[in-house]
């Protein structure tokens, strides 16, 4: 189904061409005046250029020739050339309902499907999630979800940190706790355990402790650096205790992304590419890209368009272990191997910008990737408390993404018992589900690029642009229809009607831009676009809500319309925040 701005500069193009002027001219664009008018067309000012002509006349003569169109009930010619335009009610019902009719609302398939690949965990493992993973992990799942629902084939992968010095600083922990571990016994040649020695809770303490006392203890830290040398080099004790690391930690991991209705399709760390690297890096040398710099082994990144310094790209530090260039560079190529995808997408915090700038150009440089392969970084703001400051817990430390979510279920069960009458169980798990889109829309609702103050009273609230508002307003259609059903309608054989009222009107406009909407978000991997496009839709509806006696409508047909519209806006609402990775509740 084409979009409605395409369909209108159609007409639009016509009428040019029939008055003798160039059919290009003939974009149409929303309003930014909608006091005036729908819609305007101001290619009678760029034709003034072209045919040295008043642009008011060529409005004027334009619009003559849409005196008759079955699209628009009205082209004003307005000084200094525009064109003010309003549609025709009777072609906004067609169009609806084709849109009705077609899968995915008229969305049309893309000429061609990409495969995928977004990395957007990057949890470490042995550490709890912070307040800092909301962004990557909600950014992230809505744009795999977008570009799945426009017809993608996409693959998440968690891509966990388990290759650099905290694995060192764990395993060395527990070494000092349990030295006669069989782990640390390099002679061993039995079986290691089947099931991990210590428990999550063991690890999220024994990381900081760690990390805390390597900076001030010098033995210490060279202790754990050479615990991560001989977990990187693949000792057979240390790599099967890192193993053991990372299997209960994505156990944890893997329970608190659900709390947030994210899902990795791969949960690959950095080690999972050790075998990759010895040969990605002779492939450097032999190709004549890497070379040796102060003992490192590094790529030249730099272009003769830089107006900025670029560093080298490092492959390997001077003491032969590698870094995050090294095991991103190498889970390029596996990926490129095992999954050729035509786009690989990264979210990590904005301050991250050089980074990608040179593993994106050692990877061309390399030829790690196809030229026509996309490499894509988003590069998220952080979320702030009140002060303007990387929010905190009340005495100061890092916030906890499991405590984020659990203040925030709390709070949103308190006002759902303040103001509702509902049994308890089914209190809690409507709070559970209002709260997750209050967290998941607060986020998105925000351009990735731009910080945000986390503000649990404005986020939790059930008017503004907000999460609750768009499942209340889902709700109240739910509760329509259901009444609708109780005066034994039927409101899937409803047929849509003929527009009648502006705040109709006004809702039916808005419904036809989704494809458009919904496309436009996918391609600039932009969920605040969906968030925009929704809360719109909702602002309409319940304007539409409250000027149209819906159930007490005593025309059948009429009523029945009316339905159908609901049935529509309803549907479409909830794909928009399926996309965005939560769902509405029967009631709220």
């Amino acid at each position: 189904m084409k979009k409605l701005l395409d369909l209108l500069s159609e007409e639009m193009g016509l009428a040019f061409e029939a008055a003798g002027y160039d059919k290009a001219l003939g974009k149409v664009g929303v309003s930014n005046r909608p006091d005036l008018c729908e819609f305007q067309c101001n290619g009678a000012m760029a034709g003034a250029k072209l045919y040295h002509k008043a642009p008011v006349m060529i409005a004027g003569e334009v619009a003559a020739k849409l005196a008759d169109s079955a699209v628009f009930e009205e082209a004003a010619a307005v000084a200094p050339g525009f064109l003010n335009l309003k549609l025709k009610k009777e072609f906004l019902k067609e169009l609806l309902q084709k849109m009705a009719e077609e899968p995915k609302f008229g969305l049309e398939a893309p000429v061609k499907a990409k495969k995928i690949i977004i990395d957007y965990g990057g949890a470490n493992v042995a550490k709890p999630l912070h307040v800092g993973h909301l962004r990557s992990a909600v950014i992230g799942e809505s744009v795999k979800r977008m570009n799945r629902y426009v017809g993608h084939e996409v693959i998440g992968d968690a891509h966990l940190g388990d290759w650099g010095l905290q694995m060192g600083l764990v395993i060395v922990g527990l070494k000092e706790r349990y030295p006669d571990w069989v782990y640390f016994d390099e002679s061993y040649e039995g079986e290691y355990p089947a099931e991990a020695p210590f428990t999550i809770s063991e690890l999220e303490e024994i990381y900081p402790a760690s990390s805390i006392r390597s900076k001030s203890d010098a033995d210490y830290k060279a202790k754990a650096m050479e615990a991560t040398f001989k977990f990187q080099q693949g000792v057979r004790g240390y790599w099967a205790l890192g193993e053991m690391i990372r299997k209960v930690s994505i156990k944890d991991l893997k329970k608190n992304y659900t709390a947030l209705n994210v899902e990795f399709e791969l949960w690959n760390g950095e080690s999972s590419i050790k075998d990759l690297i010895p040969e990605m890096v002779q492939y450097m040398k032999d190709g004549g890209y890497a070379y040796i710099s102060d003992g490192a082994l590094v790529v030249d990144v730099k272009e003769e368009t830089d107006t900025k310094e670029m560093p080298p790209c490092m492959i390997l530090k001077s003491d032969g272990a590698s870094l995050y260039n090294t095991t991103d560079l190498a889970t390029i190529l596996d990926r490129v191997r095992k999954y050729d995808p035509d786009r690989i997408i990264y979210l990590t915090d904005k301050r991250q910008d050089l980074y990608f700038q040179q593993v994106f150009r050692c990877a061309r440089k390399t030829k790690l990737v196809k030229p026509e392969t996309e490499l894509t970084w988003i590069g998220f703001g952080t979320v702030n408390g009140a002060d303007g400051k990387p929010f905190k817990t009340r005495d100061g430390g890092v916030m906890r993404l499991e405590q984020l979510i659990k203040d925030t279920q709390a709070e949103m069960y308190r006002k759902i018992r303040e103001g509702r009458e509902m049994p308890e169980e089914e209190a809690k798990k409507t709070a559970d589900q209002v709260a997750l889109a209050a967290l998941i829309y607060g986020d998105l609702s925000n351009q990735a690029s731009k910080d945000y103050i986390f503000d649990m009273d404005k986020f939790t609230s059930f008017e503004g642009d907000t999460g609750p508002y768009i499942l209340y307003t889902i709700v109240r259609i739910k509760s329509i229809l259901a009444k609708y059903a109780e005066q034994g309608g039927d409101a899937a054989a409803a047929k849509l009607a003929n527009v009648r009222s502006d705040a109709e009107k006004a809702l039916v406009m808005q419904l036809l831009q989704f494809n458009a909407m919904m496309e436009g978000a996918a391609n600039e991997l932009a969920p605040h676009r969906v968030c925009a496009y929704v809360y719109e839709l909702a602002n309409d509806f319940n304007r539409f809500y409250h000027e149209t006696k819906i159930l007490a409508e005593e025309d059948a047909e009429k009523k029945a319309g009316f339905i159908a519209l609901l049935v529509l806006t309803k549907a479409v609402m909830e794909d928009c925040i399926s996309v965005l990775g939560f769902e509405a509740p029967e009631k709220m």
